[in-house]
């Protein structure tokens, strides 16, 4: 009894940290691994936790009759700081994420970015097994899809790295733009959704 008891209590906090939107026959939701207990099936060894890395564990399902096409590279992490500063963090890759928990290369989440980082065009040394590892791990359990098809979902992880800040998602929204039909190549409303009830302890 007590460990059945232990899973409905477990599936009653991941209910209560899921935000959601739905709108047009889409529903998007989003849990935030804001515990290392999170990681753990996906990442056996390192996790994207241990480097300040936050994964926001997305379930896009399509209730229509047609696909849809989502562009994963256009989300954003909104990170409202204050009336007039708000701060958008774009998703990182798996190499990202990798370079970050191994590499220590992050920086503060909340300062401004340049658009278009330049590339430094050379090979790391520090990239070694347990970097491939990780990278893989990584890679394997993002969103592994751009399309979801009609009367279907898809699910997977979106990084972003806020220095093991978490309580920044307390005041931040997950945008999710540029969905189109498959089949009619018609465009859908944004998403946006307050992660701020997502974060409860």
């Amino acid at each position: 009894m007590g460990v059945l008891a232990a899973g409905q209590q477990a599936s009653a906090q991941a209910a209560k940290n899921v935000a959601s939107d739905s709108h047009e026959g889409i529903t998007i939701s989003v849990e935030p691994w804001i515990h290392a207990s999170n990681y753990k099936e996906k990442f056996p060894k390192k996790s994207p936790f241990t480097g300040g890395v936050v994964g926001l564990h997305l379930t896009i399902k399509n209730n229509g009759d047609e696909s849809v096409k989502v562009d994963l590279q256009r989300i954003r992490l909104l990170l409202i700081l204050g009336e007039e500063n708000r701060q958008e963090l774009i998703p990182l890759s798996a190499d990202d994420v990798a370079d970050a928990v191994l590499l220590k290369g992050g920086k503060d989440p909340t300062q401004r970015r340049n658009p278009l980082p330049m590339p430094v065009g050379k090979p790391n040394p520090s990239r070694d097994k347990n970097w491939t590892d990780l990278r893989n791990d990584c890679q394997n359990a993002s969103i592994p899809s751009a399309v979801v098809a009609a009367h279907s979902s898809i699910n997977g992880l979106v990084y972003f790295d806020l220095r093991s800040e978490w309580d920044l998602l307390q005041n931040a929204k997950l945008y999710v733009p540029n969905l189109v039909t498959m089949g009619t190549n018609t465009p859908l409303s944004y998403f946006e959704i307050d992660l701020g009830h997502g974060v409860e302890n």
